[in-house]
């Protein structure tokens, strides 16, 4: 288990690198323009949307000198602005993950794997 820690007048207190993935994968879903979070299969590198059960896969999260960095693996939908759905997803990720966990996120990448129809 990767958690973040940081040590406060009451104690020590720890978050699970998954549950911030969670609640960032959370945030980013609910940003316009953005399908859901993409998982690569390592066996034959194809690219398929994720289940909201499963969508921590699309996402990492590092830690360093208690500053959090994040990766997003996203799908778009057809016909945004892939510049306006990643500034937007920043914003609001990098302002509710930090009210959330009172971590610093210094960054934010976002690698966009592919794009869909929306129906």
């Amino acid at each position: 288990m990767k958690a973040s820690s940081m040590d406060t007048h009451m104690g020590n207190i720890s978050i699970d690198h998954e549950a911030i993935a969670q609640y960032a994968g959370s945030v980013a879903t609910e940003c316009f323009g953005i399908v859901g979070m993409a998982g690569m299969s390592v066996k034959d590198g194809i690219v398929k949307l994720l289940k909201k059960e499963s969508m921590t896969r699309g996402i990492q999260v590092f830690l360093k000198n208690n500053k959090l960095t994040i990766d997003f693996h996203i799908i778009v939908s057809y016909g945004v602005s892939i510049l306006a759905v990643a500034d937007n997803l920043i914003d609001s990720v990098k302002y509710k993950v930090e009210e959330f966990t009172g971590l610093e996120v210094t960054k934010i990448n976002i690698f966009v794997e592919g794009v869909k129809a929306i129906d």
